[in-house]
């Protein structure tokens, strides 16, 4: 245990040093929150009539419509029902944002942050590789879920034929430009797709970025459409954030991504789950 706390606190310093030098300001926001940020697959723990965070995310964009440059937490989050080798209920996240800038300029941030942690742990840094949505899964499967969506059979096919891929290959893997409907925090790109994509770790995914949506309405919109499909399938659906929805569109064009913490840790160690680098598992099983 003692090693995997020390390799921990080598990784979180380096995090913040990494963001002091690039002009970040550390920020915390709240843990307990009145409403969680509405997703399809993600559900929230509740914390007596209120709820934990699933992620920060909601809290960041409306410091950054109230004037934020460049700003990043290492949050504590928490996401119901999720155990496993990669899952776990309780998790540490850095998410940040920043101003003029969108998805690409936070792949860059992304890049630069893993490259400078392997060195730290004596990793070979990985070779990258970038593919677009559409055009790895008509090579792989044969089928644009950009031009023709459905979700059950995305999701299924990422796992299945996507993921696999990305561990053949190895390295670091972005996976970028999402269907629209798969992403309901992000921008729209004028040829269709969402400004989004996924950062994979030797076959892992470790992290997700968006150009942020700035449009209230369309805001407004897809969520209520996650509402209805979490409706459907008799998941808790959640009460709106009006305070985030306002905020939306004050947003200055923004960039943001979220990074999981423990699964970069158990890439930087070579561990093959959570349990080596996660104490106290216990606790939540």
């Amino acid at each position: 245990m003692l090693g995997a706390l020390e390799a921990r606190d080598r990784l979180l310093r380096e995090v913040r040093s990494c963001f002091a030098e690039a002009g970040f300001l550390e920020v915390e926001t709240p843990v307990v929150v009145s409403t969680p940020c509405m997703e399809e697959h993600i559900n929230a723990v509740v914390c007596g009539s209120r709820f934990l965070r699933t992620s920060p995310e909601l809290f960041h964009k409306r410091l950054m419509a109230g004037g934020a440059n460049r700003i990043y937490e290492i949050a504590r989050c928490f996401r119901a029902g999720e155990v496993g080798r990669l899952h776990h209920p309780e998790y540490t996240m850095l998410e940040w944002y920043r101003s003029a800038a969108d998805y690409r300029d936070v792949m860059e941030d992304t890049r630069m942050l893993v490259n400078r942690v392997s060195s730290v742990f004596n990793r070979a840094v990985p070779d990258w590789h970038c593919y677009r949505v559409g055009e790895l899964f008509v090579e792989l499967t044969g089928w644009n879920p950009v031009l023709e969506f459905d979700g059950d059979r995305f999701d299924a096919l990422l796992c299945e034929r996507i993921e696999p891929f990305f561990e053949q290959v190895g390295g670091a893997v972005f996976l970028m430009d999402y269907p629209v409907e798969a992403a309901a925090l992000s921008r729209c790109h004028p040829d269709g797709h969402a400004e989004r994509w996924e950062l994979y770790l030797d076959g892992v995914e470790v992290a997700n970025a968006y150009s942020e949506l700035r449009d209230r309405a369309e805001q407004r919109r897809r969520f209520e459409a996650w509402g209805e499909t979490r409706a459907a399938r008799g998941q808790a659906v959640y009460a709106l954030d009006e305070a985030f929805i306002e905020a939306v569109g004050r947003l200055p064009e923004t960039g943001g991504a979220a990074l999981g913490l423990d699964r970069l840790l158990m890439w930087l160690t070579g561990a093959d789950g959570l349990d080596e680098v996660l104490p106290f598992r216990e606790v939540w099983l």
